[in-house]
């Protein structure tokens, strides 16, 4: 919120509304917190519930903040956040007691490290937030060891720390945030390697104005999960998603899968301007033709009818590694599996091979059961329509999180699908 602020994405009197807002509802301290909360029922609540996409400019980019939020059962909004980020800002608290909760066992931080990792997002940046509360204030020894410890987390996940640079902030204060604090003396310059060129950072936006941009599939056929449906009076039916690969464009014809109708996009909007062409990575709005809101959904994929369309999925093998599951995982068992913006219950059919997680060598052929720390090849089959696509053809509808009991139980990468025949 801090950041969207200072670099002109709200105006000061938005500000003091919010400043007066949240003093009266006694919550000072989540000033910046509300400017990303824009729902007011979660205002209430005092926490970040959907995804609020907001914008802002550095010298180097347009950046739109997915808030991915950091409560337990918003999991399933961060999945769907996750999968359309370039980089994840991982925000961690130096107060006392409030780091070790976060990288415990079975705490949000691990999670959100892990999650990110899986669903490919690249780059990570982690800001060491709330440096004004630790004990003393400002501390570098504090500072110090949650940076090894997430170093060793980030590590240890799949990520080269090498390349994930970390930075000791204060979101409320401002500090290192635009610009260098003056509260932390021992902050020196930091600097980070990778292989298409290295940088310097001091503060947050540093960092952000060093993303790499990854390359977008532009060749690829179109592929567009929705991530919601609006009713735009004198418009009509605006999906809106992001353009994971191909592009979309007015005249096109497109079609929904995995049972949606085929129709002509009338115009493509992205920040309120119209578009000639939307690319990858775009998160844009698109007005249908003669669609009703009533049939479209999210989790719905779009593609162009003409070049290699989405299909419903009749079933999928996928590689699923098992990470924090109480018991044992056998054929039978119907989680919920987010995947690209989906959410469906989806069988697991026939444990085909357990194999090892660093090696890909097979363990084990037809396990009876798969544990916490296994990982397996599994045909699974969906519970309801739904779309997905191996993650070699199309990354972003090819991997998924399993979730149940409020918890990620397991991630898993879709090595190859069944599509279900049209005229069947």
């Amino acid at each position: 919120g801090h950041l969207i602020y200072k670099c002109g994405g709200i105006d000061k009197r938005t500000i003091e509304k919010f400043e007066k807002e949240s003093s009266e509802m006694g919550k000072g301290s989540f000033k910046y917190a509300w400017v990303l909360d824009k729902l007011k029922a979660e205002r209430e609540r005092g926490i970040t519930i959907d995804i609020a996409l907001w914008k802002f400019e550095t010298s180097r980019y347009f950046v739109t903040i997915i808030d991915a939020p950091g409560h337990r059962d918003f999991i399933k909004n961060m999945i769907t956040g996750t999968s359309q980020a370039d980089c994840a800002v991982l925000i961690v608290a130096a107060g006392t007691g409030e780091f070790e909760a976060g990288i415990s066992k079975n705490g949000q931080t691990r999670e959100h490290v892990l999650l990110c990792f899986t669903l490919g997002v690249k780059q990570i940046i982690i800001a060491v937030n709330k440096m004004d509360s630790t004990e003393p204030k400002y501390s570098e020894d504090r500072f110090k060891e949650i940076h090894k410890e997430v170093y060793a987390y980030v590590k240890k996940v799949g990520y080269n720390p090498a390349t994930v640079p970390v930075v000791p902030i204060s979101g409320f204060n401002g500090d290192n945030m635009l610009e260098k604090s003056d509260k932390m003396t021992w902050w020196k310059k930091q600097k980070i390697e990778r292989k298409n060129g290295s940088y310097e950072f001091e503060t947050l936006l540093d960092c952000l104005d060093n993303i790499d941009p990854p390359a977008r599939p532009t060749d690829k056929a179109l592929r567009l999960p929705l991530q919601d449906v609006y009713k735009i009076g004198g418009i009509g039916t605006v999906p809106v998603g992001r353009v994971e690969t191909g592009i979309i464009k007015p005249g096109m014809v497109v079609s929904f899968a995995p049972n949606g109708p085929t129709t002509e996009v009338k115009s493509v909007e992205m920040h309120h301007e119209s578009l000639t062409q939307a690319n990858p990575g775009d998160n844009v709005g698109f007005n249908v033709k003669n669609v009703s809101v009533k049939d479209l959904k999210r989790g719905f994929v779009t593609s162009d009818s003409k070049n290699d369309p989405a299909k419903e999925a009749q079933d999928f093998l996928a590689q699923v590694i098992v990470l924090n599951h109480p018991g044992q995982i056998q054929a039978g068992y119907s989680p919920v599996l987010d995947c690209h913006t989906a959410h469906i219950a989806c069988r697991f059919g026939e444990l085909k091979t357990k194999i090892d997680r660093r090696t890909g060598k097979e363990l084990e052929a037809s396990p009876k059961f798969v544990k916490s720390g296994d990982s397996c090849i599994v045909k699974m089959i969906p519970s309801k329509p739904m779309c997905v696509e191996s993650f070699q053809q199309y990354s972003a509808l090819g991997r998924f999180a399993v979730r149940d009991m409020k918890q990620t139980v397991a991630v898993g990468v879709i090595k190859e699908v069944t599509k279900k025949d049209a005229s069947a």
